[in-house]
């Protein structure tokens, strides 16, 4: 219900009322409050899946009508991690009109879980996104395998080979919250060797996290494309880490939306712009 409200932007109280309001009004409990949160009931679950598929075909509606006033071209909301929007987003808009021009693409740049989220509401109808939980509301498709590196200020760490996970992560880092599958990727490995983690400083912000590096006050463990620009600038320094902490991109869609009309078509174009990342990423990267 916190989660919830935060994304919502209303209080919690304020949402809880209006969850007790919609029970009333229904005349059934729709959720099963206990101390660590609430589980839906089969009548919830039942209102859940109705109400995603209303807001999928709402959201059809509005794209289809929409699309009359730009000549017929179909809308497609787009969702990209904030890495693969540095590595690719400003060339995938351009590409996106020259190869399939029946498609306005429309992006929206979140952290990956965010993205899930919004795809199990509705809100999006395809996304690229990392670490994608096998859920009924969801439809995957592995596409390659990514390395996480460490990022650290120049002159922090030493000659451009690979480091151990231990001295990795031997100084104060700045990672996003505990929800950012990376940050659980690195939990994970580290927790599988027996290291202790030190998270000095908490932001759900890839600018501000790489502003601390910058500055010297921090090393982050993350994806390459987070820091290309400030690679490319000198501004910052990366280590792969040895065994790799990998991660896997999705090709992810709503399970229960209509079929987009240019459905293959967006695909295909999606699939070409993995490519470009494999590309792009060399020998950090692999195909699935």
């Amino acid at each position: 219900m916190t989660r919830a409200a935060d994304q919502l932007r209303v209080a919690q109280p304020a949402l809880g009322l209006q969850i007790r309001q919609l029970e009333d009004d229904l005349g059934i409990a729709l959720l099963v409050r206990h101390s660590r949160g609430v589980v839906p009931t089969e009548a919830g679950r039942l209102l859940y899946d109705r109400a995603v598929a209303i807001l999928a075909q709402l959201a059809e509606a509005r794209g289809e009508v929409a699309a009359l006033g730009r000549g017929s071209r179909e809308t497609v909301t787009l969702g990209l991690s904030p890495s693969l929007m540095l590595l690719v987003g400003s060339d995938l808009m351009v590409n996106a009109r020259r190869i399939i021009p029946d498609v306005f693409l429309s992006l929206v740049e979140e952290l990956s879980f965010v993205l899930v989220e919004a795809l199990e509401r509705g809100e999006l109808d395809v996304a690229l996104a990392y670490e994608v939980p096998d859920r009924p509301g969801l439809q995957r498709k592995a596409l390659l395998e990514e390395e996480l590196v460490l990022v650290a200020p120049p002159g922090g760490i030493g000659p451009a080979d690979p480091i151990s996970l231990s001295e990795a992560l031997d100084s104060d880092l700045v990672m996003a919250g505990e929800r950012d599958s990376v940050r659980q990727l690195m939990h994970a490995a580290a927790d599988a060797q027996g290291i202790e983690v030190r998270v000095a400083y908490e932001a759900r912000s890839v600018p501000a996290m790489k502003n601390l590096v910058r500055r010297g006050v921090a090393a982050s463990i993350m994806p390459y494309g987070s820091a290309i620009e400030e690679l490319r600038s000198g501004l910052v320094v990366t280590r792969r880490i040895d065994p790799p902490i990998r991660r896997t991109l999705y090709l992810a869609k709503p399970a229960k939306r209509a079929p987009l009309r240019n459905e293959a078509e967006v695909d295909a174009f999606l699939r070409s712009t993995a490519k470009r990342v494999l590309e792009t990423l060399g020998l950090l990267a692999r195909p699935l």
